[in-house]
């Protein structure tokens, strides 16, 4: 081998091993345990509970599992599904005011549309007595593209009954983040039967998708609404660095690929700007990026030193994340669940307990310690 060309691979390689070097988080002496609930499902993707503390599961691969008094079934194999790279079958999210109205909701790579390949689709279905049925497209999102990475995609309800769901850009971040036109890159608002509020902030442009709440996003797959605030809040994926905790606001500008504090995969410079006016600035940003995945809030007695504040999945470097938050930003992290796998999801149950979805174990309960 050529002497300069395996220097500069030595240099490579030191350098991305110090770019990885995270001394702002610390590791737990005594870390938390697990219980593991449910362990065939490969890459448990999205997560949400009933008030008795049954859940329902997805899986990457395109099924649907109901988990009730220790028993596990699939209730659905999800047709049109384009599960290529990041996409598949996504998030899952059960309408608060189940069973009152029985419905639930899920996103998907979905192959609907004319050209080859997919884009994320919302998907409303009947839930009853264990059963699923009357699988209703509400959303999908164009045009398809064959890329196989940013579908998003999270789901979560407001206070007020609107449903939130994001989509990631599919890799064309020179042409659809910014422009309200096009699909991807976005927070979108929906009423639950799938209609769009009037009071959208783009509903009146002629030329822009009225469904659009906030845009200027990469590739969200956290989302969560605040317990107290009842604001959206968010989380995404950067590239090389400069994965993002944002708080979602009306018709906000989050920047996306004009402002970030990442590099491009290859080392080299994606941007030389950091800030922008009429574009937000994050909440919290990771460097290096963790590549976040699930979030949650922790509002439960069963983990007093975790109350009031967030989880996130590491995917990148497998561990569950706790962020000690407050008004001025994020004060301390910790690993927890150090080198259990890739966490996709982490969501509270009802009974308080934290559930985790991590990639090739399945479905685990956290539990608190003694």
């Amino acid at each position: 081998m050529n002497i300069k060309a395996l220097t500069l691979g030595l240099l490579s390689i030191s350098f991305i091993t110090c770019a990885q070097n995270d001394s702002t988080i610390d590791t737990l002496e005594e870390d938390f345990s697990h219980e593991v609930i449910i362990a065939d499902i490969e890459i448990p993707w999205g997560l949400d509970f009933f008030e008795d503390g049954s859940f329902l599961a997805t899986s990457k691969e395109g099924q649907i599992y109901y988990h009730k008094n220790g028993a596990t079934t699939k209730v659905a194999d999800v047709p049109n599904l384009y599960n290529r790279g990041q996409g598949g079958l996504l998030d899952v999210k059960i309408h608060p005011d189940y069973p009152q109205k029985p419905w639930i909701y899920f996103t998907h790579a979905s192959t609907l549309g004319d050209e080859d390949g997919g884009h994320t689709a919302l998907v409303k279905a009947d839930f009853i007595d264990g059963q699923l049925s009357n699988m209703e497209t509400l959303y999908k999102a164009s045009p398809n593209t064959t890329k196989g990475v940013h579908f998003g995609s999270r789901l979560e309800f407001d206070n007020d009954g609107y449903l939130y769901m994001s989509v990631g850009e599919r890799g064309e971040r020179e042409v659809n983040p910014q422009d309200i036109s096009r699909d991807g890159g976005k927070i979108y608002r929906f009423n639950d039967d799938g209609s769009i509020p009037e009071d959208n902030p783009f509903y009146t442009d002629e030329n822009a998708i009225k469904a659009i709440y906030s845009y200027g996003h990469r590739n969200p797959q956290g989302m969560e609404m605040h317990p107290e605030s009842g604001k959206i809040w968010v989380h995404e994926h950067g590239p090389r660095g400069g994965d993002e905790i944002n708080i979602i606001k009306k018709g906000a500008n989050y920047g996306w690929p004009v402002i970030s504090y990442g590099i491009n995969y290859n080392g080299t410079e994606l941007t030389d700007q950091t800030s922008q006016p009429g574009m937000e600035q994050p909440f919290y940003y990771w460097v290096p990026s963790i590549a976040p995945s699930g979030m949650t809030f922790v509002t439960s007695d069963k983990y007093p030193k975790l109350k009031g504040n967030i989880l996130a999945g590491s995917l990148k470097f497998q561990y569950l994340e706790h962020l000690v938050i407050d008004e001025n930003g994020v004060q301390k992290r910790e690993k927890l669940l150090n080198n259990v796998g890739r966490v996709r999801t982490v969501k509270q149950s009802t009974d308080g307990f934290i559930y985790v979805g991590i990639e090739g174990v399945g479905i685990v309960k956290m539990l608190p310690k003694s």
